[in-house]
């Protein structure tokens, strides 16, 4: 389990605001209202859990409640179309990821919003390299462990993710394209349930974010064989890269960021995002992210959006050139 004071209620409940809380809002000024955080997944997941750190430490900043709200399904398109059609007033925020943002609107023919023009980019929050787990029981200490393992099994194991197209799920892809393994996906509607499942034992292996799955490989729940980063993540320093593993070249991460329903006024996104690289700097904060596997990464609306627009780019080449394909 992840450590007492780093883990934030996992039910969609309010983050109480302190009254005396420094920059709060004045008189007609925004925010005006509680302000809400849509999660586009279940509870219990990396951006469900970095939304929670945040929504607590802009609650003090505003002085007022920040909601954190989530609404799991299709991917996360659910959650990203109900923020989409939201009043586009800054009370209503999406805490994206590389799947939502990114990699959807290059793996889905159909979203039920324009992907290029409903968002406004508000701040990345921090960067997540994802560690390849495997239940304790799988008989494999290594990558190459579990390579051979595989081979000798094809199509007999299975690994879990958050969701079809997600960044795990194209993670894991990559990795059965680098190796020449054939391991059968079960997509999940959101990271939790699929490190329950992966924990339970009804699948072998997960490709998840070091922040959601860290907590877990340190309570001995779960294995980690390698992460995907191309440096290792001090949360798991024993635990090499998959470069160093064996897999020349392996580079996946995944992130998280804060997005407004397009229309936001630039001075509502301008003043969240200043806030959000705030937050952001605190060594209590920076501490919480490092040590569940992250890196904080908060910056401007303009960086955060050349980000989603060059990752959507590579990523659609990435799901062209392996064929990746969804229901």
């Amino acid at each position: 389990m992840l450590k007492p004071h780093f883990v934030l209620p996992l039910l969609a409940v309010a983050v109480s605001a302190v009254a005396t809380a420094p920059a709060a809002a004045q008189p007609g000024s925004w925010p005006s209202r509680p302000v809400t955080i849509v999660v586009p997944f279940p509870p219990g997941g990396g951006t469900d859990t970095g939304a929670r750190i945040v929504a607590e430490q802009l609650s003090r900043r505003w002085g007022q409640t920040v909601v954190v709200e989530n609404k799991g399904g299709a991917a996360g398109q659910i959650g990203a179309d109900m923020v989409a059609k939201a009043k586009p007033d800054g009370h209503t925020l999406l805490m994206g990821n590389i799947g939502t943002q990114a990699i959807n609107p290059a793996l889905y023919k159909k979203l039920p919003y324009d992907a290029n023009k409903a968002f406004a980019p508000v701040s990345l929050v921090a960067e997540l390299p994802l560690a390849m787990m495997v239940n304790p029981n799988v008989p494999a200490k290594t990558v190459k462990d579990f390579v051979t393992y595989a081979k000798a099994k094809p199509g007999q194991l299975s690994y879990s993710s958050s969701g079809a197209g997600g960044g795990p799920h194209l993670a894991a892809e990559m990795f059965k394209d680098s190796t020449g393994a054939f391991i059968v996906h079960v997509p999940y509607r959101g990271g939790g349930p699929a490190v329950s499942d992966l924990i339970a034992g009804h699948v072998q292996l997960s490709f998840m974010t070091v922040f959601e799955a860290s907590g877990h490989i340190k309570a001995g729940k779960l294995r980690a064989l390698a992460v995907t980063s191309d440096k290792r993540v001090p949360a798991l320093p024993e635990v090499p890269t998959l470069a160093e593993a064996g897999v020349p070249g392996f580079n996946s991460i995944s992130w998280i960021g804060l997005l407004a329903p397009a229309g936001t006024p630039q001075e509502v996104t301008d003043k969240i995002a200043a806030d959000v690289r705030a937050v952001m700097a605190q060594d209590e904060v920076k501490k919480k992210f490092s040590d569940l596997g992250a890196v904080p990464a908060a910056g401007t609306p303009a960086a955060f959006g050349k980000l989603i627009d060059d990752d959507r780019k590579r990523y659609a080449q990435i799901i062209q050139d392996r064929k990746i394909t969804v229901e």
